[in-house]
């Protein structure tokens, strides 16, 4: 039987590695990233994949750098035949890429060459696009730039966030590699190299990406902020103090004014004039407090008509 290591770190990984299971491949060990400190209490918490292996009774390594010479043999000594990476998070040596007789493949969020790197979910939604999808790859040293082996388109719908992508994706992509898996293992797959012609990047985001540039247009902050949307999150200052910005929505109004500049206050929405066209800051996040609604945050003498968002 074909023995395989299993790489992934996110939620987006762990229904790739269940189906692995379920499917009764041989899942020898899974690797992923240590445990981290999370939230305000900084409890260290295991990654999800770590968390699924455990749940299937799966030994789990978890290396701080794989280029560690002590981390980097553990690897090796696995010996598997076949490694499947999903969102590990970690770039693999070459003696890990070559290792394996039939290869690494890699479950990668996007429709390659489009957006090689670590955010292609959110980038995609932040430009706009409609469409997206997984692309199985061989990996090389360089970063998302393999062979191609097979692909499968998923719309963006108008109103979804990074959040909703991840999950859709992510049942794209189980279902991908269940289906392309077989061939790969028996050597009938196609391979297709990537047209380096059309490659688009996306980098890991930024901090000055999650700040909003009132004179965009109110569709391009909007996919902004869906595109950040539930991490790491959109932002804007206020009073000298930032502000989250988790849902918004294009609006009509009939005041104008500068961009950033609050148009209307009331229901369940401030509106706010951009670049191009107005937007509605319906659920927002003060610097210190909850998030709450829009509604919720006008109860209180907090803002006016024709303060600035900047």
């Amino acid at each position: 039987m074909t023995k395989i290591v299993f790489m992934g770190t996110p939620a987006f990984s762990a229904p790739i590695l269940r189906m692995l299971v379920e499917e009764g491949y041989d899942v020898i060990s899974v690797v992923t990233q240590p445990d981290r400190p999370v939230g305000r209490k900084k409890v260290l918490t295991p990654t999800p994949v770590k968390e699924e292996a455990l749940r299937l009774g799966l030994p789990v390594y978890q290396p701080e750098k794989l280029k560690n010479p002590e981390e980097l043999q553990h690897v090796l000594d696995l010996a598997p035949d076949l490694i499947i990476t999903a969102a590990f998070g970690q770039i693999l040596p070459s003696a890990v890429l070559e290792a394996p007789k039939l290869g690494a493949i890699n479950v990668h969020a996007s429709l390659l060459p489009a957006y090689r790197g670590g955010a292609p979910i959110h980038q995609a939604i932040i430009d706009g696009q409609t469409e997206t999808g997984v692309t199985i790859m061989y990996m090389v040293d360089r970063l998302d730039a393999g062979d191609i082996i097979s692909q499968t388109v998923v719309p963006i719908g108008s109103k979804d966030d990074t959040g909703v992508m991840f999950d859709k994706l992510s049942a794209a992509g189980k279902d991908l590699l269940k289906a392309t898996l077989p061939s790969i293992i028996d050597g009938t797959n196609e391979r297709k190299p990537q047209d380096e012609e059309k490659v688009t990047y996306a980098r890991n985001i930024s901090r000055e990406q999650e700040r909003i540039d009132w004179t965009q247009s109110a569709q391009a902050i909007y996919n902004q902020v869906r595109g950040l949307h539930p991490w790491p999150v959109a932002f804007t200052t206020y009073n000298e103090q930032n502000m989250k910005i988790w849902q918004t929505e294009p609006a009509d109004s009939a005041k104008s004014g500068k961009p950033g500049e609050v148009l209307e206050l009331g229901g369940d929405a401030i509106l706010v004039q951009t670049g191009e066209g107005v937007l509605a800051i319906t659920e927002l996040q003060p610097a210190g407090k909850k998030r709450m609604s829009a509604d919720d945050y006008l109860k209180g003498p907090k803002i006016q008509v024709g303060d600035l968002f900047v």
